[in-house]
This record gives structure tokens, sequence and C-alpha cells, in this order.
């Protein structure tokens, strides 16, 4: 800690406000050739948390092409060339020179799939990865794990094709398993017939004996597209408060019920069916099938909806091992507050300002908890650009729906609630209501905390790098204490002393300002 005042607020920060995060960091391209889709994601680079550049998907069903004839030739394969041509396209105007294309279930099958590997490497302009099944379930975990540091349980990646199982456990990570009962496949080999789909399902999994019961007291990690059509629809019949597929859990029971219903009635009335896709609709009852069978068959704890999966995998592989060693909530944080907020140098003072209050206020808090509360201190300026009036509701809704990986539903309301208590204060908060839900009392207690805390923080450092650390926020004795030390210490005011006696009324404290010097 500096004494000399004129070095209070830290050198000038050098930001590229416009480029990507990380110095000589490069945009990454994964072509994903599956047996319904063909799919193109840019990444903003190898980092632990990349944003997306750019993401586009056509339905090419290349698996209905080998399921009826063997072979991929025909319409299907003209319009995968057409579309990775597009596809080398836009690489191209983007300059892209980090670029890995993957093929799975469909080119892995047809008769003429080496031919048809050779036309895509040829308009792609270099190499296809042709998946086995194993390795398509070991990219499917690596994906689930990138965005579940902490993962545990069966990971079912249901593709057009095929259904990969894995578990994630070291221990049993011999047991994947790759079944031909993919959505698109398991509807015309059951000519559509719902109960015809059940006993090609259900005899499918009688095959694999170690399923039985293996996501007992764990979680079975949902990824591919039909399962999260399923998840959205659920999502709309309930009401659900939020809109992220990640991490969305739902009981085996209620899950087992919704993918019932969704069997017995015609794709077109079915509940919830306005909130899939219409490329999704018409699969959706099989993906349901396979999705029933396979919580009935492994008796998990919870079902978790996983955004990531294979090409996340693909892209996690590549990174270094200090990339990936990073937590992903806190880096997409870190990142966020590089872009949007007035010092990036200063949100990541705040995480460690607010430990001394946390550690004399609480009894307790949660290594999660603990997480949870540094990235919404990451978070708490990126609405500065906003009007004023609006910075709160602005705020919510940049965190509500942020593109953030290894966070579940509990601890994004938490980081939410926290910054619009930062900027609208603890006197009204229906605009933010329905997240409250998500959170327990002693939660909203903290998150109301946080954010009075923040907001008294702010007053201090006004978003300048290098001041924070000059104020001293802790319980001592039985009382709210801020100690501003020399060099801060003409920041004292009427309204920051205010903001200091909202948050000790809010802990059922009295506040004291101690000046140094």
């Amino acid at each position: 800690m500096t004494s000399d005042p004129q070095e209070v607020g830290g050198p000038r920060e050098q930001l590229n406000r416009n480029a990507p995060h990380g110095a000589g960091n490069k945009p990454f391209a994964v072509i994903d050739i599956g047996s319904n889709s063909v799919r193109l994601v840019v990444y903003e680079g190898l980092t632990r948390a990349p944003a997306l550049l750019f993401n586009e998907k056509i339905q090419c069903a290349l698996g209905s092409a080998v399921a009826g004839t063997g072979r991929l030739e025909g319409p299907s394969l003209d319009l995968t060339l057409t579309t990775l041509r597009r596809f080398r396209a836009i690489i191209d105007l983007m300059e892209i020179t980090g670029v890995r294309a993957i093929a799975t279930a469909a080119v892995r099958e047809a008769e003429d799939g080496v031919a048809a590997l050779a036309a895509m490497e040829q308009v792609l302009l270099g190499p296809v990865e042709l998946l086995t099944g194993q390795r398509e379930a070991e990219l499917a975990a690596l994906g689930v794990s990138a965005g579940f540091p902490n993962c545990n349980g069966i990971v079912g990646d249901l593709g057009g094709g095929s259904l990969e199982l894995i578990d994630t456990d070291v221990e049993r990570s011999r047991r994947f398993v790759t079944l031909p009962i993919g959505g698109l496949r398991l509807k015309l080999a059951s000519g559509g017939d719902m109960k015809r789909a059940r006993q090609i399902t259900g005899d499918a999994m009688r095959d694999v004996p170690w399923l039985a019961g293996a996501a007992r007291g764990r979680a079975i990690y949902a990824v591919g597209g039909s399962w999260r059509a399923i998840a959205r629809a659920h999502m709309a019949v309930t009401r659900y408060p939020l809109r992220i597929l990640d991490h969305y859990a739902i009981t085996p029971d209620e899950l087992v019920r919704f993918c019932r219903e969704l069997q017995n009635v015609p794709p077109s009335s079915a509940t919830g069916i306005e909130a899939m896709s219409g490329g999704r609709r018409e699969l959706a009852p099989f993906g349901a099938v396979v999705l029933e069978r396979l919580v009935r068959t492994g008796k998990p704890r919870v079902v978790l909806i996983s955004s990531y999966g294979v090409r996340e995998g693909v892209l996690h592989e590549l990174k270094s091992q200090t990339e990936r060693g990073r937590d992903p909530l806190l880096a997409a944080c870190e990142d966020l507050a590089d872009l949007r907020a007035r010092s990036g140098v200063h949100a990541r003072e705040l995480p460690t300002w607010t430990d001394d209050l946390f550690a004399t206020a609480f009894a307790s808090e949660t290594a999660e908890q603990r997480r949870v509360r540094h990235a919404a201190c990451l978070l708490s300026d990126i609405g500065w650009r906003v009007h004023p009036e609006y910075r709160g509701e602005q705020s919510v809704n940049l965190v509500e729906n942020g593109a953030f990986s290894g966070v579940d539903h509990t601890g994004r309301a938490f980081m939410a609630l926290a910054i619009y208590y930062r900027h609208e204060g603890l006197v009204n908060d229906t605009l933010v209501s329905r997240l409250r839900q998500f959170v327990a009392p002693d939660l909203l207690k903290r998150a109301r905390v946080l954010g009075a805390a923040l907001r008294t923080g702010h007053m201090i450092a006004i978003g300048r790098p290098g001041v924070i650390g000059h104020a001293r926020l802790a319980v001592v004795d039985g009382k709210l204490r801020l100690t501003l030390s020399r060099p801060v210490v003409n920041l004292d005011g009427e309204r920051l002393r205010r903001r200091l006696g909202v948050l000790a009324k809010e802990l059922g404290l009295d506040a004291v300002m101690v000046l140094e010097g």
C-alpha cells in the first residue's frame, strides 16, 4: 500500500477496449459435421471462457441419407458441401487461421464415408477429423467439464445419429458407449411410432450393463440440441424466470413426466412446443424417449442441461494448461470487466476488499459463495455507461442473461441481485422480485450486504485503480468500521457516511468512521 497521495489512482491503464481479451489471442473456428446439422462456431480465442464471434447452423440431415441408402451421396451431401463452402468463405473473410473440423456418426457409418470425407476436406482446404464413438464421448465429457469444473456423473450427448455416454469419474473413465439411437435415426428406425421407439431405446440401453444405476446420487449432464429444446419447452411451460439453458436443473421425476407428455401428443400441439425451433419440433418426441429411458436407467439425483459439448471439448483440449486451470466464471467476469468497467484493475481489487467484511460479518461462507461473491464484485461497474436511472436494470440484464459458464442459476441470481442493489440501493427491489425466488433468505441477505458494500466502495474509489486498498471495511467490536488511511482521508463526506449507514443498518450494527493521520 502506498503512502504517497499523488499515487492514489495508480498508473493509467493501457487497454484496447475494441480488441479481444488476451495479447496475441486470435479467433478460433470449429466446424461440426453432424448427422442432423452442420455448424460453424467461431470463438474469440483459446481463452478459458471465450465469447462467440459467429455461430451458424444448417440442417443437412446426413443421417437421413445414411438411414435410407447406407450412403451419403445425394441432396444431403450436396447441401453439406455447399454449406462447408460458405463456412470456408466466412473463415477466410474473418482471417481465421485456427480451424478444427470434425465429423460424427453419419460420416463414420456411411458406406461412402471415406469418399465424402475427402470431398469435405477438399472444400474446406484442410483436414476433417472423423471421430470414433469413444473420441466423441471423451470430447463431450471434456466440454461439459469446461462448463462444470467439478462435474460428477454421466454425460449423455444426443446427436442426430447416435447417443454417446461416458462417466466423468476418473476411476470410471473407461465406462463409455456409443448407441445408435440419435434422435433422427430413432425416428427413421421406428417409422415415427412412439411405442416402437421406446422398444428400440430400451433394448439398446439394456445392452449396457454398467449404465443401470450409474448416476445414482450424482447427475446426468444432458448435451445436444434436442435435449436443450426439451429443456427450453419445460422452461416455457413452468414459466421459469430465467432463459439461460446452461445449468438448468430438473428433477428426475419431473423430467420423466414431461418427456412422457411430449411423446403422447402430436408435435404440433405439445406443451411448450412454441419455445422450440422448427427444426427441433419433429425430433423432440424421440429425444424425449431417449432422455426418459436414460433417466429411468441411470437413476440420477438431478439432470443438468449443458450448453457445452463436443465443440467446446475440441476447443478446451487446445487451450494451454494455464488457461484450462482458470475458473471459467471468474475468467469470464474478468474479461467483461476489462471491456465494460471503468477500470479492470479496480474491478479485480474489489473481491479482496470485500473479504474482510464477509469474514467478520458472517459466521460462515462456503467456497462457492465466496467464488460467486468475487464474480459479482468483478461485474459491479459494467453498467457505468448506461444512464444513471437505468444502470440497475441494465446491469441485471447483462448478468442475468450473460454468457457465463461455471455458475448455477442460484449463483447467477445472487450476482444479479447484488449488482442491482449496488446501483439502486436497498429500498425498492420489485424489479428483481423474480430473481429472489432463486436464493434462500440467508443468501438474499448476503446479496443485499454485498450490494450495499459495493455501493459504499465505489463512493471511495470512483472507479479508479489503487484507491480502494486505502480503505478497510470490517466488523470490529460489534460495530461496522470503515477506516480511511492518510492518502484517502479527505474522501470522507456526508454522502459516503450515509451509504455506510445504510450498510450498517442492513447488518443491524452501528457505523463507525475512522480517519487515520
